[in-house]
């Protein structure tokens, strides 16, 4: 089997514009939680979100694409283009070649998405309803349908691998991660860009998780988010985009790259439950754990750390709580969700908290669990990260999603 590693990340958040702002938030505690002002939310009923500021498409993907694309596809291609400026395959100046990658045809891009182009697809039906269909933009289906998040990040980098958009709810950028991961390790690809992006921070992205309650009305940014806590109440809706560069270690050494981590397990599942809540035993959840552990070829005691799902719902913090204690035994390996300090990017999440979890490997401490002050009868159960036990440095960590379907992914990375 071929070894894949991690020689390049990119990542937009509500904490941070570009890789090392967010990872600098992370690891200091830092939230991108604040009250929202991408439009009015006060009929909603909610007040905050994870809203990524200051982006300018025209600086970070060109005035071309800030035009035609919707702000999920910027947001990857802006990620995109970090992740693959420090895995040095960025093509030079004078190059016509769109990447350093040697043969594009074993070039691939795996990404994850939960909805599309949110924004787009309210503009444009507000359009219609307002205007007739015929002024509807030529433009709607390709900047709304999800599939052209990867399509798009293909385009820009002459990508002429596998071409994949995952759409398994918020486990999709996970997913995406363990499908790369499994590509580049049967030698199908070379490189492979993965991760996902998600831009639902709008009227209609609120309006409808508020619509199902699961999102928490609190006013005040700092306690809005509250990972694994007794008083939580709701995830808090985020945005953005996270991407890595996976490729074959021969690959990485002939060239000369930076490994930043290992790739060695995935594991994925179904509940077979319910539509929307996760079952209450945690029992895909469990399943997904031992498949990715049995991947890596790893017992359960050997994991550093495990960055959550963790979205601050009642439903999901108990059942992942258990899980957890179930697989690797009660207050044992350390355990923090990074949604205290991003709020829930959906398809997006598993992205971002692969950014997160690679960079605990590179710069050798844990992320906390920021919202926390009191656990309940099934969080107890689990060792969750604190600031005077987060100066840790993880060999093996895992990141783990879960998704409306029934869904449930794990990925594990390795100090390289």
């Amino acid at each position: 089997m071929t070894r894949v590693v991690v020689t390049g990340m990119g990542a937009i958040a509500p904490n941070g514009n570009d890789t090392k702002a967010f990872l600098d938030a992370i690891f200091a505690g830092q939230s991108g939680i604040k009250p929202i002002t991408k439009f009015d939310p006060t009929e909603t009923g909610i007040a905050v979100a994870g809203q990524v500021d200051g982006f300018d498409p025209a600086a970070r993907v060109g005035k071309r694409d800030a035009r035609k694309l919707d702000l999920f596809s910027q947001y990857a291609i802006d990620a995109a283009m970090q992740a693959m400026e420090q895995a040095d395959l960025l093509p030079d100046e004078d190059s016509e070649a769109k990447s350093k990658v040697q043969n594009p045809n074993r070039f691939g891009v795996i990404l994850g998405n939960g909805i599309g182009g949110l924004t787009t697809m309210q503009e444009q039906i507000i359009k219609m309803h307002d205007k007739g269909p015929q002024r509807v933009s030529p433009l709607f289906v390709p900047e709304a349908i999800p599939n052209m998040v990867s399509g798009n990040v293909s385009l820009r980098f002459g990508a002429k691998g596998t071409n994949m958009t995952i759409v398994t709810a918020c486990a999709s950028a996970t997913n995406a991660i363990g499908e790369a991961f499994w590509r580049v390790q049967s030698g199908k690809e070379d490189v492979v860009l993965t991760g996902g992006a998600e831009a639902a921070v709008n009227e209609i992205g609120i309006a409808g998780f508020a619509a199902l309650t699961a999102l928490s009305k609190e006013a005040d940014p700092k306690e809005a988010s509250k990972p694994f806590d007794k008083n939580r109440h709701g995830f808090v809706l985020g945005e953005g985009s996270g991407v890595l560069v996976l490729e074959s270690l021969e690959h990485a050494e002939k060239r000369g790259a930076n490994v930043l981590a290992e790739v060695v397990g995935y594991g994925t599942t179904a509940d077979a439950y319910h539509m929307t809540s996760p079952a209450p035993d945690g029992e895909g959840v469990i399943r997904a754990f031992q498949e990715a552990l049995e991947d890596a070829k790893i017992q359960p005691e050997q994991l550093s750390y495990i960055n959550a799902h963790g979205t601050a719902t009642g439903a999901n913090d108990s059942g992942e709580a258990e899980a957890i204690a179930a697989v690797f035994g009660e207050n044992s390996v350390p355990v923090s969700s990074t949604k205290g300090m991003t709020g829930h990017l959906l398809g997006a999440a598993g992205a971002i908290e692969a950014v997160a979890s690679v960079g605990a490997i590179d710069r050798g401490i844990l992320p906390e669990n920021v919202g926390f002050d009191e656990a309940d009868e099934h969080t107890k159960k689990v060792n969750l990260v604190n600031k005077s036990n987060q100066n840790v440095a993880p060999e093996y960590v895992m990141s783990a999603n879960y998704g409306f379907g029934g869904h449930n992914a794990a990925v594990i990375f390795k100090k390289f």
